[in-house]
């Protein structure tokens, strides 16, 4: 059986890396690996494959950096060469990228069977063009690998349940399983306060709104006036920040994008974590860190009903009641919400299961 695996963004390497792992430990399965250039930074990109054993691509695009329309249409077409090439009885995708829904459109309509991981997830906000493309993969897979419960009655309520069309299977979180594969690796950056609030700042809808992005960094300036806050620079903020000459408080530290390693290290040592990215707010579980998140939704509801995780959004007064509500709240990495780590083997087994079935 062969695999052709389309990733392109930070968070898919980490999920990718735990499945190659189970894929190469597989007698019978040939993976190719498509990388789109989503993320073309070297420290965004390329030290993720170095650090964590994934196959070198034998396909890689510079599709970084462009609209929406311009990376994806141009994805569609470089992923379908390599589909007609390759001739893979899958194509294997991870996430809500515009990789993810390039690869599973060029797939589909070249009939190749599209295996999706992390299936299932809804912010209920149109307004998100990571939700447009996880439904729209969603709808156009074969195989949905989805890490909760929660995640498969989402696919109920849109009429994609266990058939012949779909298969619908609850694997857990690919996520966990990097996260334990890889915790004894992580590495400590030198230099940083012994005590710090860790915090990643992204999504276009707070980097790209100024308004939003100066009340979020106005609520870390006074956090940072009780403990200092370490914020790991993403490029695009880097733009914004230069651009508009913004300014930190002495207790706000901005250091350079970190490997996966070195981020483990740093949720590993913070006190706790504030956040817009999705992947981090369940890292900040596994590490047994609360979180506040930055954003007005989350896909990871199970994480605030279990009070682990406080969404706030932009709102500068939610982000400082959330901060004074931090020391209260007690995580349990040890609860079952994402599976128990093996989910990467149970997402090649269900792979070997379908191709025996249907062929």
């Amino acid at each position: 059986m062969k695999i052709l695996t389309v990733i392109g963004a930070r968070p898919q390497f980490i999920k990718a890396a735990a499945v190659s792992a189970a894929i190469q430990q597989t007698d019978g399965i040939q993976e190719v690996i498509v990388h789109t250039g989503q993320h073309y930074d070297p420290n965004m990109s390329d030290i993720f494959f170095k650090e964590m054993s994934i196959p070198k691509p034998k396909y890689m695009f510079d599709l970084g950096g462009l609209s929406h329309g311009k990376m994806t249409g141009r994805m569609i077409e470089k992923i379908e060469e390599a589909c007609i090439k390759e001739k893979p009885d899958y194509l294997l995708v991870y996430g809500d990228t515009n990789s993810t829904l390039a690869g599973a459109l060029a797939a589909k309509k070249l009939h190749i069977n599209v295996a999706h991981v992390e299936s299932g997830l809804r912010s209920f906000n149109m307004r998100m063009p990571e939700e447009v493309n996880r439904m729209l993969t969603d709808r156009i897979s074969s195989l949905l690998f989805c890490p909760t419960d929660l995640a498969i009655e989402n696919l109920k309520r849109e009429g994609i349940q266990y058939n012949d069309v779909h298969w619908v299977v609850k694997t857990g979180d690919v996520m966990l399983d990097a996260f334990r594969l890889f915790q004894p690796y992580s590495t400590k950056i030198e230099g940083l306060p012994d005590q710090f609030a860790l915090c990643t700042l992204h999504r276009a809808e707070n980097t790209d709104d100024l308004a939003k992005l100066t009340n979020i960094l106005s609520a870390l300036n006074q956090i940072s006036d009780e403990i200092n806050v370490v914020i790991p620079l993403h490029p695009r903020t880097a733009k914004v920040i230069e651009k508009y000459n913004l300014k930190f408080a002495q207790g706000v530290k901005l250091i350079e994008p970190v490997s996966y390693f070195e981020m483990i290290g740093l949720l590993t040592s913070c006190s706790f974590v504030l956040t817009d990215s999705g992947g981090l707010q369940k890292e900040a579980f596994f590490a047994g860190k609360a979180c506040i998140t930055l954003r007005e939704e989350t896909e990871w509801v199970e994480l605030v009903e279990s009070g682990f995780n406080q969404v706030v959004g932009s709102d500068k007064s939610k982000i400082l009641s959330a901060f004074k509500n931090i020391e209260n709240v007690k995580v349990n990495p040890k609860l079952d919400l994402y599976g128990q780590g093996d989910s990467a083997y149970r997402i090649v087994k269900e792979l070997m299961k379908m191709q025996k079935e249907f062929g």
